[in-house]
């Protein structure tokens, strides 16, 4: 990105000036400035066309992790008020609905992993269906995908997947209220029939990991996190039923706009506003995906700990926290002194909220909630909390942000050669498709380390522990 039509207002937060006459809100994206001269020029174009959407709140922000993606930037946060003509759209949640990550915390320590891991690599890897249309042993007809999307990760828990104690780990207890499966196409149902309780593939895994350093102590303690302990982190969503609906929504909203008469300053940007009758018929399809994607981390989390007990039999897995990185909620927060009920897209950005917070469960109100940046694989994830003061509507990073194109990557790895690689630094991967390995290299991602520094530069989020991979099972 060229800095030069940046305006620095901090080390890590710059903004986009306003030329004489242009309509739109103010811009901020947070960042040092290594990782903004890093960015496709795109980021910056698209963050701009978001500015431009009726009924903005406060600016058009971009997460440190930012890249290009399809009508809002990856890494993006707007927040919309629809008293006053506020949109949602599709391109700003993003085709893979609710995608997030479960960290579970373990008993266990490296030294009792060490002996284990290719074993538990291996059973992972058969007990978890990883790839591309890949399907699980779970078949559900229509009207059980509707339970699923109005239950969400309760709707697991009653068919014996998980921990009751596990809901108050989960971001809205493990289900989004407002969820309607009657605005769900036959299709999106249809492509999620085996989809329950899989990883998927691309950027998906399963990664079995071990605390390297503590950043705070005090909010370690919280998390139950220490030095050397061994936690697991399931990065997945709402699978085809996620994507099926982004791709249907993109049609009903790009004609509802239209019909309303709502600039549009790219078509990818497709959006309603929020109080119309295709507005709300999306809000409902959204929330059913939501829901189905903590259902599908739930029982992924229940065949993760199955395979842990059976490796490792006096293990114990226990919750950290749930949280999605791609959707749309309705908050309560606080503008110019008054507080606003906004509806908050984060496109590949966390929810962060701060200590204290009433949402958080109590083991977390001193604290903060925890907030999970993906790394990948063979670099490392962080785990931080929110922060007071937050300045992006209580959001953060999600991950470390692709520097590079899956084709690009293809150009430059193969999958065996890296794998071989990182098994050399003690790293087992396993994975159904050599090209999807290659695709994901590490190489082709931004440095986690920096991205976790400058959140925390920025006020998003603060640093807590480190985790360094040791197994990732990928699709």
């Amino acid at each position: 990105m060229d800095l030069t039509k940046l305006n620095p207002l901090s080390e890590t937060c710059w903004t986009i000036p306003r030329s004489s006459g242009e309509k739109r809100a103010e811009v901020k994206l947070f960042a040092d400035r290594q990782l903004l001269s890093d960015m496709d020029e795109k980021v910056r174009e698209q963050i701009l066309n978001v500015a431009q959407l009726p009924g903005l709140v406060g600016a058009a922000m971009t997460m440190p992790d930012a890249h290009w993606g399809y009508g809002f930037p990856i890494g993006g946060v707007a927040a919309f008020d629809p008293d006053k003509g506020g949109i949602i759209s599709a391109g700003g949640v993003g085709f893979d609905i609710s995608c997030g990550i479960r960290c579970l915390r373990t008993n266990l320590n490296l030294g009792e992993l060490a002996p284990k891991a290719a074993q538990l690599a291996d059973e992972l890897f058969r007990a978890i269906p990883a790839g591309v249309g890949e399907e699980g042993e779970i078949k559900l007809g229509p009207a059980q995908i509707d339970e699923v999307m109005l239950h969400g990760a309760n709707w697991a828990l009653a068919r014996g997947y998980g921990e009751a104690e596990d809901l108050q780990f989960i971001e809205e207890n493990g289900c989004v209220r407002g969820a309607d499966p009657r605005q769900v196409s036959d299709l999106a149902k249809k492509r999620q029939r085996g989809e329950m309780g899989t990883l998927g593939s691309g950027n998906h895994y399963l990664e079995v990991q071990v605390v390297e350093r503590i950043f705070d102590n005090k909010a370690a303690q919280a998390f139950g996190l220490q030095e050397g302990q061994v936690v697991v982190s399931i990065h997945c969503g709402s699978r085809g039923l996620g994507h099926q609906i982004g791709t249907d929504y993109l049609v009903s909203l790009a004609k509802a706009a239209s019909r309303l008469g709502v600039h549009l300053p790219d078509r990818e940007l497709a959006c309603a506003p929020i109080n119309s009758d295709e507005g709300q018929q999306y809000l409902g399809a959204m929330n059913a995906a939501i829901n189905c994607a903590l259902a599908n981390r739930q029982i992924l989390t229940h065949l993760t700990r199955e395979v842990f007990a059976e490796v490792l039999p006096h293990s114990r897995l226990e919750t950290l926290f749930d949280v999605s990185h791609n959707t749309c909620k309705q908050e309560t927060h606080e503008v110019e002194g008054r507080k606003r009920h906004l509806y908050v897209h984060r496109k590949g950005a966390t929810r962060a909220f701060p200590p204290g917070h009433g949402a958080l469960p109590e083991r977390y109100r001193t604290a903060g909630q925890p907030v999970i940046i993906g790394g990948s694989m063979g670099t490392g994830s962080y785990v931080l909390a929110g922060m007071h003061d937050n300045p992006a509507f209580a959001s953060a990073s999600h991950g470390a942000g692709r520097s590079m194109s899956r084709h690009a990557a293809l150009k430059r790895w193969h999958g065996r050669e890296l794998i071989a690689e990182l098994a050399g630094r003690d790293i087992l991967i396993r994975t159904q498709s050599m090209r999807g390995a290659a695709e994901e290299a590490p190489g082709a991602y931004k440095d986690v380390d920096r991205v976790a520094e400058a959140t925390e530069m920025a006020g998003l989020a603060k640093r807590v522990a480190f985790l360094r991979p040791k197994v990732c099972i990928k699709g």
